[in-house]
């Protein structure tokens, strides 16, 4: 079979047959995951462990998405980007085929409290260092810049060494070499990770992202997740706790307990950095090339302006008078 009109993989992205995917999987009988796009399966294809992507028939990803992840997914090459392996289009059966992660998505690893031993302090710098590199690569060093749309921990994956892979790309936009931005009638995307800009007027950026890398970054610092599990309304407590412990100087009060000792001044930077990235303001948020050197120490850290804290504490201010960004953007 050939690939489907506007599919332009690489060359070493290998097209499979839907028998042969049944077979590897054992009739997708293993369940890795599942999302809004379908479930995960894990398989076996000449003795090499993989992932196999399989969209549910009402999956809220069309054929644009899909030819979207694999046309992007195939150009892109970097340690720290799931690698594509292949695909398949056969009838109405859409299925892409990744490496297999043994580790899983860094949101169960670092939110299921069986799993926190495996995530000490050196490792969640490695991680959110790893992240970056993968960041920095799609938006400032690949021919085919990119835009992800959906950054979050459960779309970053940890391989045997838990090196971070970021994967997901169904719905990435490729932008041209000199677009700063692209407008949306309606913003994609997970609620707590969408910068200001993106979930009131559809505009996304680069800055977008890097918003969004600045929620994962307070989460793997804190050990809290952006929507804490027993809401149901969409609330919003991480970065308000951030920013109270921040603003009265005790920041190293964030760290998660579960990750064992950290340097203080480190838990400072990482906070300091998380907070600049999630500036209200998209043009004042640092690129990624400046917050990887910010993260290490190598370059001055600005001052963090407070953002608006959704459905969270303000200074000088009661809670009650907090309005957040997500109920005055749905009252549009």
């Amino acid at each position: 079979m050939t690939p489907s009109a506007g599919v332009f993989p690489s060359s070493d992205v290998q097209v499979f047959d839907l028998i042969s995917l049944r077979n590897a999987t054992n009739d997708f009988s293993e369940e890795l995951g599942r999302g809004g796009f379908g479930k995960v399966y894990k398989g076996v294809i000449g003795g090499k462990e993989i992932a196999v992507k399989k969209l549910s028939e009402d999956s809220k990803q069309g054929p644009d998405e899909f030819k979207a992840e694999v046309e992007l997914l195939g150009r892109l090459k970097h340690n720290n980007l799931v690698q594509l392996l292949g695909y398949c289009i056969e009838g109405t059966e859409k299925l892409i085929c990744y490496e297999y992660l043994p580790n899983g998505s860094l949101d169960k690893l670092l939110f299921d409290r069986n799993n926190v031993n495996k995530l000490d302090w050196e490792t969640r710098c490695n991680i959110i260092l790893g992240i970056c590199c993968g960041l920095r690569y799609v938006q400032e060093e690949s021919i085919n810049k990119i835009v992800h749309r959906d950054l979050k921990a459960g779309n970053i994956l940890l391989d045997k060494d838990m090196i971070p892979k970021i994967s997901d790309f169904g719905t990435a936009r490729l932008f041209q070499d000199e677009q700063t931005h692209a407008i949306t009638s309606k913003a994609i995307g997970t609620l707590g990770y969408l910068a200001p800009e993106y979930f009131r007027e559809g505009k996304f950026s680069f800055k977008s992202d890097i918003y969004s890398f600045g929620i994962m970054l307070l989460e793997i610092v804190t050990g809290q997740p952006i929507i804490p599990p027993q809401s149901s309304d969409g609330s919003v407590g991480l970065v308000g706790n951030v920013v109270r412990n921040w603003t009265e100087g005790a920041a190293d009060d964030l760290k998660d307990p579960a990750m064992g000792e950290a340097p203080a001044e480190e838990i400072r930077r990482y906070i300091q950095t998380g907070l600049c990235c999630i500036n209200d303001s998209a043009e004042n948020r640092p690129p990624m090339r400046q917050i990887e050197l910010m993260l290490q120490g190598y370059c001055p850290i600005p001052d963090p302006q407070i953002p608006l804290v959704p459905n969270g504490w303000m200074p000088n201010a009661p809670s009650s008078a907090t309005q957040t960004q997500y109920n005055s953007a749905s009252s549009n």
